[in-house]
């Protein structure tokens, strides 16, 4: 075979192969070896071709299996959304019909009692909850407005709910981050008065749903009114009423429109604004706000900008208020148990139904009694000539000069002062001091303090008195309030009125009660007239003044005309010391300069004095022959 040595190799297996000396394989290349010829190695160009080309080949049939399925995908997925949707749609819609508007809550239920003067002035409240229900007409518009204008500028045309609020309450309640509330009144007002006020998303989903219904199923008008009366305003005033007794000293219908914005600002952060007015940082912060709110208010036309630019931030009351455990209690305490007896309640649910109390008391002329009174409600006796004893000087000294009233020692002597201030003819009660500090001594001297009379009572002796009169001159220690009734009695010509300190009782704008003057006869015309010529020493002067006294233990002083009568009752006590009970005292040498400064003072701020007219200086049958002052105790 061309020359070349073939070795057959003999046989194997009974096939001959046969091997090509000149060192090149079938169908191989010089030194490559047998069976790697080019295209035929498993890793050569040619099966990558091959293997690329596999894979085109499925992509393009992948990439046609997708488009020819495309279609009937996406309508699955559609299928399958709205199947969620309606789902969920039919879900809101069970639960929609399935919630029920509850009831507001206990608290917000609950109102409280307010007490004004005859002038409507603020005297007290009595109640768990410092809130007055009032219907939205005793709210002026521009307060309504004001309060959109700060809370929820699209309150007249939303549907109750905030989307926006929702999922940013959500978030914040998934997420962990500071809680979010409800932006629209709607919201607030169920938040408030209608549900619990925990941040959760099963309650945020109650809140939206019972929003919702309320606002298709009552006005705005109705939701506004139920906002308006349960909102906190700080002060620990729950509603607009409350709140503009205790930031303005006023009732909501007389609010301003710098007030009422005033009180819209608060509502945002209202245990941080209810300073203002006593903590300049906190007001000029509110003053911004408040300026924000009229802004919105003249850019919508609640306000005009005539209005807007006259307003001035408005002077708020001091805060903290002061409290009333002192005299003023006396007064609601006669108030609270005639209201309560004039409805048919106890004073428990007077305290609890929200009622306004009008009083026939004039806080001007009860404040001033307080004040004159004050001076030596508690001091100790001292010589004639007006020199502090010896045991006062240690007492003093021992206490660095401090005041005496506070000072206790075994010569103290306690003066009580009662003041009675009625309508002769009609019983109205203007006045009516029965203590200096309710705290100390709830007892009402004025009214339920039994005074010894001795000359006072002179002027009634030997006369034929009826009923309730009757039995007065057989009363050794009457009442200041009947002993003042008496000579009212007097003044108007024999016509007893029976006293009364509540005028007028409403609620939520409807009068429930209005006192009518109950009079009758208790001493003739005749009698009347006779004592009037004993006080009034001559006929037609004005006004008379009976002073009277039961030796050194007590004093008294009536002046009165047909407009006024005017008692003051003083007497003295040794204050209870450990298991020592109290016991009568003298009353000290000042005690009838006590009485005619309390007498005249009170007597100016009712009626004013006639001009060159001193009281004092009229004959006065009480006293001995020639002596125009009172008879005074001295030591």
């Amino acid at each position: 075979m061309n020359g070349a040595d073939v070795d057959t190799g003999g046989d194997v297996g009974g096939t001959g192969v046969a091997v090509i000396a000149d060192g090149h394989d079938r169908g191989g290349s010089p030194g490559r070896g047998p069976g790697r010829g080019p295209g035929r190695g498993r890793h050569g160009a040619g099966g990558r071709g091959r293997l690329m080309a596999g894979l085109r080949r499925r992509l393009v049939k992948r990439r046609i299996r997708i488009r020819r399925t495309r279609g009937r995908r996406l309508r699955r997925a559609l299928v399958v959304l709205l199947a969620l949707l309606a789902n969920l749609v039919g879900a809101a819609v069970v639960a929609y019909h399935l919630t029920k508007i509850p009831e507001p809550h206990p608290e917000t239920a609950m109102q409280s009692t307010v007490f004004v003067d005859d002038h409507g002035d603020y005297l007290g409240r009595r109640g768990p909850v410092d809130r007055q229900e009032i219907p939205l007409s005793q709210v002026p518009r521009h307060v309504q407005e004001a309060v959109i204008a700060a809370e929820n500028r699209s309150f007249r045309t939303d549907t109750g709910v905030s989307p926006r609020a929702i999922a940013r309450a959500a978030w914040a309640t998934v997420s962990g981050g500071d809680r979010q509330g409800g932006s629209t009144i709607t919201q607030q007002y169920v938040k408030n008065a209608l549900l619990s006020p925990e941040q959760t998303l099963s309650r945020k989903a109650r809140e939206a749903l019972i929003s919702i219904k309320l606002d298709r199923t009552r006005s705005k008008d109705e939701i506004l009114q139920g906002y308006l009366n349960t909102v906190y305003f700080g002060r620990g005033a729950a509603g607009i009423q409350s709140a503009a007794r205790n930031y303005f000293g006023v009732d909501a219908k007389d609010l301003t429109v710098s007030q009422g914005a005033a009180l819209a600002s608060v509502i945002n952060i209202p245990s941080y604004y209810e300073k203002a007015g006593s903590d300049p940082k906190v007001t000029a912060k509110l003053v911004d706000r408040w300026e924000w709110v009229l802004d919105a208010m003249a850019h919508s036309g609640a306000i005009t900008s005539a209005q807007r630019a006259g307003a001035r931030f408005p002077a708020f009351r001091f805060y903290p208020p002061g409290d009333t455990d002192g005299q003023r209690q006396y007064l609601i305490d006669a108030a609270a148990s005639e209201a309560a007896d004039r409805l048919g309640i106890t004073e428990d649910q007077l305290a609890r139904g929200g009622y306004t109390v009008r009083t026939t008391f004039d806080l001007t002329a009860q404040d001033a009694t307080a004040e004159l009174a004050a001076d030596g409600t508690e001091k100790k006796t001292g010589e004639k000539t007006g020199e502090k004893t010896a045991e006062e000087k240690a007492a003093d000294a021992k206490a660095g000069g401090k005041k005496r009233a506070e000072v206790k020692t075994t010569g103290d002597v306690r003066v009580h002062t009662a003041v009675v201030a009625l309508v002769p003819g009609d019983g109205a009660v203007r006045v009516l001091y029965g203590g200096a500090d309710y705290a100390s001594q709830p007892f009402n001297d004025a009214r339920d303090g039994a005074v010894e009379a001795g000359t006072a009572l002179q002027p009634f002796s030997g006369m034929k008195l009826l009923a309730p009169l009757a039995d007065l001159t057989r009363t050794a220690a009457p009442t200041p309030l009947r002993l003042a009734s008496a000579y009212a009695t007097a003044a108007a010509h024999g016509v007893y009125a029976t006293p009364y300190t509540v005028a007028k009782i409403t609620r939520a704008g409807r009068t429930l009660y209005e006192a009518h003057p109950r009079t009758r006869t208790a001493m003739t015309r005749a009698d009347a007239g006779m004592v009037a010529k004993l006080l009034y020493g001559r006929l037609d002067a004005a006004p008379a003044t009976r002073t009277g006294a039961a030796g050194l233990r007590t004093l008294w002083q009536t002046t009165y005309d047909e407009h006024l009568t005017l008692t003051v009752a003083l007497f003295a006590e040794h204050p209870a010391k450990g298991k020592k009970a109290a016991l009568p005292a003298p009353l000290p040498y000042t005690a009838g300069s006590r009485s005619l400064s309390v007498s005249e003072g009170v007597w100016s701020k009712i009626v004013g004095t006639a001009e060159g007219h001193d009281p004092a200086a009229e004959p006065n049958p009480g006293l001995p022959t020639g002596q125009t002052k009172p008879i005074l105790a001295t030591r």
